[in-house]
């Protein structure tokens, strides 16, 4: 399921990142990589602040559903 779907404060292991190469490879560089476990900390309108590596990030919809975990 995307990551846009999960609910907030539950960590989650990133299974697949779709979209194009240089989609894949900007996210990859936030830390966003398979295997990896990512955290909903909130979401507004669509837009998620995530927990990734020890850092909070910000990414928008289209992005998150991107994610798949």
């Amino acid at each position: 399921m995307p990551l846009s779907m999960v609910n907030a404060g539950e960590p989650n292991v990133i299974k697949r990142i779709g979209g194009k190469e240089e989609t894949r490879k900007f996210l990859e560089s936030l830390g966003f990589v398979i295997g990896g476990t990512v955290t909903v900390i909130s979401e507004a309108s669509g837009n998620m602040i995530v927990n990734i590596k020890d850092s909070r990030i910000a990414i928008g919809k289209d992005m998150a559903n991107k994610i798949m975990v």
